[in-house]
């Protein structure tokens, strides 16, 4: 059969899929750190303000070359496009969900709750520095870990000098409370001289 008769496969099943490491817990806001927050803001501004209208540009260009079937440029921008649409409606959903939250704001200073940066001892006596983010902002390798994730969930409402249990398919841990701080400043941060 003839390209020019069949139609172009556009992912509309999985259009709308979050993935589940992204997924919200159901009933729940999304919290962000003001950070966090222009972050998503600012990607988005990219997309619709610069990368979208180039792809445009390009796709209109190829457009216009005639045969479309064959046309690298235009399939790929075409895909592009959609990759950019797509990624432009989940920011949008994100941000609509949004709630920020203002670690320097917080009132119970001595217990871990959401934009706490977190120091804890594992049973190993090593030191380790995390800060309690928003699910889309978290990246653990640098030491940002999402606030429903399960060490986040066993520090939750811990005082510094408390023991908490962090049960894991490895087995049940004992993490050591050493420090508890809001501020805007995340791990790996260098402090402002």
């Amino acid at each position: 059969m003839n390209k020019a008769f069949t139609k172009e496969q556009d992912d509309a099943d999985d259009e709308d899929a979050v993935p589940a490491e992204l997924a919200l817990p159901k009933g729940t806001r999304n919290y962000l750190t003001p950070r966090g927050y222009q972050r998503l803001r600012d990607e988005l501004a990219h997309l619709m303000t610069v990368e979208r209208p180039s792809v445009v540009q390009i796709v209109s260009w190829a457009a216009s070359n005639g045969d479309r079937s064959e046309n690298g440029d235009y399939l790929y921008g075409k895909r592009r496009l959609r990759e950019i649409d797509r990624r432009m409606r989940f920011l949008t959903k994100r941000l609509d969900l949004a709630e920020v939250v203002d670690p320097r704001e917080q009132q119970n200073t001595d217990q871990v709750f959401f934009g706490a940066t977190v120091t804890y001892l594992d049973a190993d006596g090593e030191a380790h520095c995390v800060k309690i983010v928003g699910v889309d902002e978290a990246e653990p390798l640098k030491g940002k870990i999402s606030w429903i994730s399960p060490v986040a969930r066993a520090m939750t409402k811990a005082r510094v000098g408390d023991t908490v249990t962090l049960r894991t398919p490895g087995g049940v841990q004992e993490l050591d409370i050493v420090e508890v701080a809001y501020t805007d400043a995340e791990p790996g941060d260098e402090p402002a001289p």
